[in-house]
């Protein structure tokens, strides 16, 4: 195994301080980024998707849970599967405590192709409590761009997409799929891929800090059994 140089305190320190400097400057980068992203168009959806998640059926505006944002986690699990994809559960095990997604304004939900009959028993199997809806049926993996065709076929692939609720009326936002995906799994990674990010006083375009009415961005992080829908 190759392991790292051995060095000196002081020449650690200078190699630290190097580093840093382009850590800095990354950071700078992926904010001007996710500012560009927050600036993107959105896409009005006026077709009508049901999903199955409980006891009745669900409309996309039901997905949002009152919220003005969602995020779908396009998880891989075909109808003919018998079990949820290996990677998809890992990323969905790394998911934290949803109530800071909520407190600000945003709902986190997965959505799969499978039916609901067995996507519930692997979800009990797994552990988790986060929502999670079956597509089946419906076009939205399609329209999504999460099934695709291959020679005849249908191909999952992983993905996040983002909406936004204006009113009764849903927004496309932003979409990423595989590789897109590294990195994300905390409140602020899932924040900064949708139209209202972090809404922090300081994120660009100015404006959307304030759309819930109450303090920004983190001056609105409690505890998660202190927050009030």
């Amino acid at each position: 195994m190759s392991l790292p140089e051995i060095v000196s305190r002081e020449q650690w320190r200078a190699a630290r301080e190097e580093l840093l400097a382009k850590e800095k400057a990354l950071t700078r980068a992926r904010d001007a980024l996710n500012a560009e992203r927050r600036r993107l168009p959105m896409l009005a959806v006026d077709k009508e998707y049901v999903f199955e998640g409980g006891d009745a059926k669900a409309t996309l505006p039901d997905l949002f849970e009152g919220r003005l944002q969602l995020v779908v986690y396009h998880f891989m699990f075909a109808p003919e599967w018998d079990a949820g994809c290996r990677s998809c559960s890992g990323f969905l095990d790394q998911i934290g405590h949803l109530a800071h997604l909520k407190a600000r304004g945003t709902t986190f939900a997965a959505v799969s192709r499978a039916p609901y009959t067995k996507i519930l028993p692997f979800k009990a199997r797994m552990g988790w409590t986060l929502p999670w809806y079956s597509s089946y049926g419906s076009d939205f993996n399609h329209d999504f761009d999460v099934t695709l065709e291959h020679e005849g076929e249908p191909v999952e692939r992983p993905g996040v997409s983002c909406f936004l609720r204006d009113g009764e009326r849903v927004f496309h936002t932003y979409s990423t799929y595989e590789r897109g995906l590294d990195g994300l799994g905390s409140t602020t990674s899932f924040l900064d891929l949708t139209a209202l990010g972090r809404q922090e006083e300081w994120e660009e375009p100015e404006g959307r800090a304030s759309v819930l009415g109450a303090p920004a961005g983190s001056e609105r992080i409690r505890y998660h059994d202190e927050y009030e829908e």
